[in-house]
């Protein structure tokens, strides 16, 4: 692929193919107000348009706005077989795509993949293809994640359409058409259950260049299970990402793919021989402390597109460098490379479901947390989620973001509701996760109006003013955000006039000597008495938000790598 055509990485690593034809780059971009007059743009897609990586830096797309994309494109030789598929990692909020003039495909949501089948409408010249989108941001009630259309405080400049990978691949007229990887780690197999319209299908697990279990069953829909030899047998840990390769083939197709040997849970046990009856996460059936950080995934220029994967590589290399083991990835879906990374590179995801409904209630959001009062969200209008369509709608991207990522190693947590924000029936959420998903544990609601102990793995706790404690309970005690120390560096900042921070220090020495007391004083004390994790609120600054480990443009790290490791490596060698 050329070097000008942003993110050429194939775009989905546990699926992939030789077959990959990539969209990404120059695109003509028609904007419609709500009288039908229309501006037309040049666009790099895969920027929204309201970024300024995407060369047209537009203000945020209204609810009585339309984007239509428009690009032509002329396949390689060869690259045509019996079906051709065109994805689309992800399109804010709701997009019909037609190709040379026929309706292919629609998809609403903003965050999940999507795929049209293209087959019927292909030409072997010349291709048009059309994208339509509308966003209607908070004033719809899909999945929108932290975007508002006036950003302020901890909401954010708004974004719209095509904001990840287009591409397309072509394949036999039998195909895999999903895989799920189960790895076994007790038993010290994996399980590849594969739906495919061929008649047989083989898989082979690999260790580097070495074959080590093969395994051949029926087609449609059939599970194999490959076992590990004990010589070849390497967990998967962030401090050693082991991954194996698979390649599997349903007729004539063959895909490559991947996975690791882990295993998390919740169990009782301590280090502690003093410690309380609080349940601890495991990881490998080990105690295993969580030392995160929330990591947002808003960029300078490109909004929720990064500049490039180099970005997300040095971020995340960044935060090991720091003794960090997690990351708890906030109200955000990334593109499937993310999580690769993730698992290449070694480092946990407490994965966030995208909110939605109608605008929040700050007495139920912020006001009354703050006092200690919570409520039963079966209370749908305290909530803003009255809308039966709305919690459907909410419902849907659940299962398209659970199905994106289930195969996902280094995802450990599932979180589906933070802070209130269109929460509802939290307990349903839990107990369809916990069907679906036998491997991990549920975080339900991640800050407040907690539901009980039948609804979550973990008693979840926000705390930025007030001195930290664990109450002694059943369930897993989680710090889930905490922290937030905030330090403006002049140049650096979306906005020198002003920025948001819950404690403000004006230079780095004040900054480190805050957080050492925190960790050393405040937080330490605390996993003896039944703490299992901690994120700290945040990677980087965002727009406002000036509490980063590193600035919006990532160009100045705020606090020394070596302190962060020494304070981490309290946390995690006191637990384990």
């Amino acid at each position: 692929m050329s070097a000008n055509i942003p993110f050429p990485e194939y775009p989905r690593p546990q699926l992939a193919r030789d077959s990959y034809f990539n969209l990404n780059g120059a695109w003509r971009l028609f904007v419609a107000g709500e009288r039908g007059e229309e501006q037309e743009y040049t666009i790099t897609v895969p920027f929204s348009p309201e970024a300024r990586l995407s060369g047209v830096e537009m203000p945020p797309l209204t609810p009585t706005q339309t984007l239509r994309y428009e690009r032509t494109f002329t396949l390689p030789q060869n690259f045509i077989r019996t079906h051709t598929l065109l994805h689309f990692g992800a399109v804010d909020a709701f997009a019909t795509v037609y190709l040379n003039g026929v309706k292919v495909g629609s998809h609403a949501g903003g965050f999940t993949p999507f795929t049209c089948n293209v087959t019927g409408a292909l030409s072997q010249g010349e291709n048009r293809l059309t994208v339509e989108v509308t966003d209607p941001t908070e004033c719809g009630e899909q999945g929108r994640g932290k975007q508002l259309l006036a950003a302020k405080g901890i909401w954010y400049t708004a974004q719209s359409g095509i904001w990840q990978t287009v591409w397309m691949e072509s394949l036999p007229a039998a195909y895999i058409e999903d895989l799920t990887i189960l790895p076994n780690f007790d038993e010290q197999t994996v399980t590849l259950t594969v739906q495919t319209q061929a008649k047989t299908i083989s898989a082979t697990v690999l260790n580097g260049e070495t074959a080590l279990s093969t395994a051949c069953a029926e087609g449609d829909g059939s599970s194999l299970t490959l076992t590990l030899p004990v010589p070849h047998f390497i967990p998967w840990s962030p401090e050693n990402p082991h991954l194996y390769g698979l390649t599997l083939t349903a007729g004539e197709d063959v895909v490559t793919s991947y996975f690791g040997m882990r295993k998390f849970s919740v169990e009782s046990g301590s280090p502690h021989a003093k410690s309380n009856t609080n349940r601890r996460f495991f990881l490998n059936n080990r105690p295993y402390f969580l030392s995160g950080v929330l990591d947002q995934g808003y960029y300078d220029g490109g909004l929720l597109t990064p500049p490039n994967e180099q970005t997300v590589v040095n971020d995340i290399l960044m935060l090991k460098r720091m003794g960090f083991n997690m990351l708890r990835k906030h109200i955000k879906v990334e593109p499937a490379r993310f999580y690769y990374l993730c698992d290449k590179l070694g480092i946990l995801v407490v994965q966030d479901f995208v909110n939605g409904g109608k605008p929040y209630r700050f007495t139920t959001i912020a006001l009354k947390p703050f006092l200690h009062i919570y409520y039963k969200d079966g209370d749908y209008t305290r909530f803003g989620r009255e809308n039966e369509e709305g919690r459907a709608q909410f419902n849907r991207e659940a299962e398209e973001t659970f199905h994106a990522l289930k195969n996902v190693i280094s995802l450990c947590i599932w979180c589906p509701f933070n802070e209130g924000w269109g929460q509802f029936d939290a307990k349903k959420a839990y107990d369809r996760l916990k069907e679906i998903d036998k491997t991990r544990p549920v975080d339900s609601t991640s800050g407040w109006h907690d539901q009980g102990d039948e609804s979550s793995d973990f008693y979840s706790i926000h705390n930025y003013f007030t001195k930290l404690k664990v109450p002694k309970m059943r369930r897993a005690v989680f710090l889930s955000e905490f922290g937030g120390y905030s330090m403006p560096v002049k140049g650096h900042q979306f906005n020198e006039k002003k920025g948001f921070g819950y404690r403000v220090y004006k230079t780095q020495a004040r900054l480190e000597k805050a957080l050492t007391t925190l960790y050393e004083k405040r937080l330490l004390p605390l996993l003896k008495k039944g703490l299992c994790g901690c994120v700290y609120t945040q990677l980087s600054d965002v727009e406002n938000e000036i509490n980063g480990l590193v600035t919006y443009d990532r160009k100045i790290v705020k606090v020394s790598e070596p302190l962060m490791a020494r304070l981490n490596g309290l946390l995690t060698q006191e637990n384990q």
